[in-house]
């Protein structure tokens, strides 16, 4: 294979690899997800302290299969400082990317995602938008794009002041209660698809319906991120 030069990218899981080495899952703009060994990068305390999540990267590596030999890398800007809430929230997106990203599938778009998410986190402004807009625009990139903005069978406009049931995989249907189901205001799914969620209820009710729509495909096992968020907040309340 030749070897990639320079390539953007982040950290979004290192682990132990071997007596002294690491071993790293990059989200890469041009390459999708891939696998890379830092050999020896336990023993240098520069190397490892830079290999770290939310710093912006341009790495390179040789290799084919599954797993690359890191090469080398240099820092693509500084790192972006990710704190409290907001750095669980950073967490979540690399746990998810890593779940729902296989190994080689290439998109520039879902690079950009990223990068905006955690650059948006970075600026210490509330999380949860950030979270929503970037979960939509990651089950666009696996191909789940949702519907939105209208109906599922009859394809017609989505009205602020209505109730919908969304359906997974085909999109929302009118509904006279909000009793049952996913139900969501029209509102809700208008704001989405402007990534425009700055009302508390729509925030709410974007958080229902894509947890229930990522649940497929984030697998049983429960999420890391949330547990490590859940201890984060009851430790500040000691």
């Amino acid at each position: 294979m030749t070897p990639v030069v320079l390539q953007p990218a982040f950290v979004i899981h290192r682990r132990d690899y071997r007596e002294s080495s690491f071993l790293l899952e990059a989200l890469t703009r041009d390459h999708g997800r891939v696998s890379l060994v830092c050999r020896g990068a336990r023993r240098k305390p520069r190397i490892s302290g830079e290999l770290q999540p939310f710093q912006p990267l341009l790495v390179s590596w040789t290799g084919s299969g599954e797993l690359h030999n890191l090469t080398s890398f240099e820092p693509a800007g500084a790192p972006l400082l990710l704190t409290g809430d907001n750095l669980y929230s950073g967490f979540y997106i690399n746990e998810i990317t890593l779940r729902m990203v296989g190994r080689g599938d290439a998109d520039p778009a879902l690079f950009a995602a990223y990068n905006q998410a955690i650059r948006t986190l970075a600026m210490d402004t509330a999380a949860e938008p950030a979270l929503r807009i970037f979960e939509k625009r990651l089950l666009e990139v696996m191909g789940y794009a949702l519907s939105l903005a209208m109906t599922a069978h009859d394809r017609q406009p989505v009205t602020a002041e209505a109730v919908y049931e969304y359906l997974p995989e085909q999109g929302p249907m009118r509904c006279e209660t909000a009793a049952g189901g996913l139900t969501v205001h029209g509102a809700t799914l208008l704001a989405l698809d402007a990534e425009n969620l700055d009302d508390p209820r729509t925030l709410l009710e974007a958080k229902r319906l894509m947890r229930a729509l990522l649940r497929p495909h984030l697998g049983p096992k429960p999420l890391r991120s949330r547990a490590l968020f859940r201890t984060g907040r009851d430790s500040d309340e000691d």
